[in-house]
């Protein structure tokens, strides 16, 4: 049976490794493992909206949905000072991402916990912002929900961050957020990659 990133319990064997990255000019070390999402290094993607995420003029703490072994959840915290939440539906990556927390010295500013999407979150909490390098593979359904629940999540005035490959549904992925949000912005493209910043 093929084991995915997206699967609640890894079937693949464990086999650790640690990668470094550079992020604004930060250098962090991560632990990863097989069965998680990019387990051989940091994914252009998450990359790419980690160096170019921009604070929310709103206060409030912000939310890394979907968020692996936590590269990107762990280093806005790093950069930014805020409250950070970083849920996953994959065990392994949630157990992953805790240690990184630790290894990377934020662990005093992040909540992390496991679940699909939102369901580990309180509908009481909300955020000033909201990122994500959604699950593709997951299929529509899930990516759609990750968009519509970030809505409902976010303060007035808050933001969702969003980067998709072109090849991988961008322009759909930008006719959905447009119908949810009052106004989004293509903050850049990279590499076949587009990152859309959408204002509540």
């Amino acid at each position: 049976m093929s084991s995915y990133y997206y699967d609640k319990k890894p079937t693949v064997s464990s086999e650790r490794q640690t990668v470094d990255v550079v992020i604004k000019e930060k250098e962090y070390t991560f632990y990863t493992d097989r069965g998680v999402f990019s387990k051989g290094g940091v994914d252009f993607g998450s990359a790419f909206l980690a160096n170019a995420y921009q604070v929310p003029a709103v206060e409030g703490p912000i939310l890394d949905v979907g968020c692996g072994y936590g590269p990107l959840g762990i280093s806005i915290a790093s950069n930014t000072g805020r409250e950070v939440w970083m849920t996953d539906v994959n065990e392994r990556a949630v157990e992953l991402a805790t240690e990184n927390a630790l290894r990377n010295h934020v662990e005093k500013q992040v909540t992390i916990v496991h679940g699909s999407g939102y369901e580990a979150v309180s509908e009481e909490k909300t955020f000033a912002s909201i990122v994500t390098n959604p699950p593709i593979r997951a299929g529509k359904t899930v990516v759609h929900h990750f968009f519509e629940e970030a809505y409902n999540r976010l303060v007035d005035g808050g933001e969702l961050w969003v980067v998709i490959q072109k090849k991988q549904g961008a322009p759909s992925t930008k006719k959905k957020l447009e119908e949810l949000f009052k106004d989004v912005v293509e903050e850049g493209k990279s590499k076949g990659y587009s990152l859309f910043r959408c204002y509540k």
